[in-house]
């Protein structure tokens, strides 16, 4: 009997949140949001639980957040994992975070995982080479496997930093500039002066759209909305190529404490501003 109640229970706050979502889709729904996990370790000490059990927590909070996302229509969900920074923690700490992505990104691959009920394609994106050796290889391992989902876009931020991404893609620019320039190009350009100076001056300038082609995140559009929670406005070097015309949203919540209510106010607040966001879209 009290597994019938629950089923019900839970049946009703499925309908009512797509009762919900149907209502909010009447306006623009933003086709990415990015979040800031911040505050598990708050959380945790807030609670009194074990070293860890915040970031466990909070998984789960990501978990239920996606699943709204996707629900809602939102078709890229980026979330900041693991910052480049975060090496510099305590050896011990570090390591537990390593097992702990490590389990958790095995566990994308399970079937009742949420990739695998919304045909979710994973990136992992970030400098992964600073990764341990079992941890790269399994993130390697579920981008390979969900390649050809395409329904919704999970990108995991790990080993990352803007300005890493950003050195990253004028390094790789440049290299690319590099082997356009043909060997014989010295020589053409003594024989045949200013001209061919000019031509050779050409070969080597950076473009934005030369940027772009190599940024981490080339593979999604910039976000709509990027949630940083706790109360912080820091983007703490976070897509800060991408986030100049997208709305900031800073709840106060801890982000294992972060749920619908949360997300719907985001939305509303996103479609409040959405003219004027499109506006300076086209002005960029």
């Amino acid at each position: 009997m009290e597994n019938k109640i629950e089923s019900y229970g839970s049946s009703l706050v499925s309908h009512m949140r797509r009762l919900l979502f149907r209502v909010l889709s009447v306006g623009p729904i933003p086709n990415h949001i990015a979040f800031i996990l911040d505050g598990n370790r708050r959380y945790a000490k807030k609670r009194n639980l074990g070293e860890g059990m915040g970031h466990r927590v909070g998984f789960l909070t990501l978990t239920s957040l996606m699943k709204y996302c996707y629900e809602l229509g939102v078709k890229y969900v980026t979330v900041y994992a693991f910052s480049i920074d975060n090496f510099k923690r305590r050896p011990e700490e570090v390591q537990d975070l390593m097992d702990l992505m490590l389990e958790k990104i095995e566990g994308l691959l399970k079937e009742e995982s949420i990739v695998n009920q919304f045909g979710v394609r994973v990136y992992f994106i970030g400098n992964l080479r600073l990764l341990n050796a079992p941890v790269r290889e399994a993130a390697e391992k579920v981008m390979k496997a969900t390649a050809n989902n395409n329904k919704s876009i999970l990108l995991i931020c790990v080993a990352y930093t803007s300005t890493d991404e950003i050195t990253h893609a004028a390094q790789e620019a440049i290299e690319e500039k590099r082997g356009e320039i043909p060997e014989s190009s010295e020589a053409s350009m003594a024989q045949n002066g200013e001209i061919s100076q000019e031509k050779h001056e050409g070969h080597r300038t950076i473009k934005l759209a030369d940027i772009e082609r190599h940024i981490y995140m080339g593979v999604a559009p910039d976000p709509d909305i990027l949630v940083r929670t706790s109360g912080e406005t820091r983007l703490s070097n976070f897509l800060l190529w991408q986030s100049s015309t997208c709305l900031l949203y800073s709840p106060k919540a801890l982000w294992p404490e972060i749920g619908l209510r949360h997300l719907v106010w985001a939305v509303l607040n996103f479609q409040r501003v959405h003219p004027y966001l499109e506006k300076r879209r086209k002005q960029v």
